[in-house]
């Protein structure tokens, strides 16, 4: 950590990026880390390619993330945060590697440890977390609303309001720290979990409809087509929460999510491209079953990405409970 805090405090111009489809920790983690380095006397500048979820609009400074930047060309230094692999942050992937220093933050097991400098810490509950111990080693002494916000609301949601196996004592601590800084729990709580549009709603009870149940009961799919969200006037950052239902099923150990991408395969046939979100119990290493189709996480949750029709997708990932 020590070489990366030396090097964040000799940049001038940082672009900080986290995975497309963001989630609660890599919006939460890139405001975060973007905010303290203002704080320090830095340029930023803050990139994630995906619309930012509903939920997640309520934070502090989040009119800040873009989705378009040059800013690969000015940089002297990019902070790619949650990301297993470089080219989960999205079509700017490859231009990254022109900038001088590239440094990789992550909490996932699967990460392939690319960029110049890297802090790969699986026992981290959330890549927020790790934000939070460069915050205060960059002399952050307190935090803004921005940062205290955005990393109370990474770890809250990454650990499943503390539900989920990856739960640690620094989680509690941290959010205790950040409730000091004024974050009001139930008002993050409102956003995150409490408010939802009728589009959502709608596009939720298709995705329960949707839902198939492998043979032997420890499987369940859910799947949402580019048809459901025109149906719905619904966007794909709605979707975030639903694969939860999937999972609570009695008896499931894996819950899977399929989601039809906006755009064709890029070989151009009749297939289609597709997010596959994956969910465990504790009993299955779904992490190991991401990395075979070239995605990746964490041992409870991980996902990919993949080209082709979804009969023959489903069929797949139907075959995969018969190992459970």
């Amino acid at each position: 950590m020590e070489q990366i805090v030396q090097h964040l405090k000799q940049s001038r111009n940082v672009l900080v990026a986290s995975h497309a489809n963001p989630d609660g920790d890599a919006i939460g983690a890139l405001i975060a880390m973007g905010a303290a380095l203002e704080l320090v006397g830095k340029t930023t500048t803050w990139f994630n390619e995906s619309p930012i979820p509903a939920v997640y609009r309520f934070l502090p400074e989040v009119d800040r993330i873009v989705s378009h930047t040059d800013a690969v060309k000015t940089a002297d230094t990019a902070v790619i945060l949650d990301c297993g692999k470089l080219s989960r942050v999205g079509r700017i992937a490859e231009s990254l590697k022109r900038i001088p220093m590239l440094i990789n933050l992550d909490h996932h097991v699967t990460n392939d440890r690319f960029g110049d400098l890297n802090l790969i810490d699986t026992t981290a509950c959330a890549t927020a977390e790790i934000v939070y111990r460069l915050v205060k080693r960059l002399g952050v002494a307190r935090p803004s609303p921005a940062i205290a916000n955005a990393v109370y609301t990474g770890i809250l949601t990454d650990t499943g309001s503390f539900r989920f196996s990856n739960t640690n004592q620094a989680a509690f601590a941290i959010c205790e720290e950040m409730v000091n800084y004024g974050v009001d729990p139930s008002t993050v709580a409102q956003h995150v979990y409490g408010t939802y549009s009728m589009g959502r709603i709608k596009l939720l009870n298709l995705a329960l409809d949707s839902i198939e149940i492998s043979t032997n009961g420890k499987l369940s799919v859910m799947t949402l087509s580019r048809d459901m969200f025109e149906e719905t006037q619904t966007k794909p950052e709605d979707v975030d929460g639903f694969i939860h239902y999937a999972q609570r099923i009695q008896d499931v150990k894996v819950a899977a999510l399929i989601q039809e991408n906006a755009i064709n395969a890029v070989n151009g046939g009749g297939g289609r491209r597709f997010h596959v979100s994956l969910r465990s119990d504790g009993n299955v290493d779904v992490a190991t079953i991401a990395s075979a189709f070239g995605g990746g996480g964490h041992a409870s949750a991980a996902g990919f990405n993949v080209d082709g029709s979804l009969a023959e997708l489903k069929s797949r990932i139907i075959e995969l409970a018969e190992q459970f």
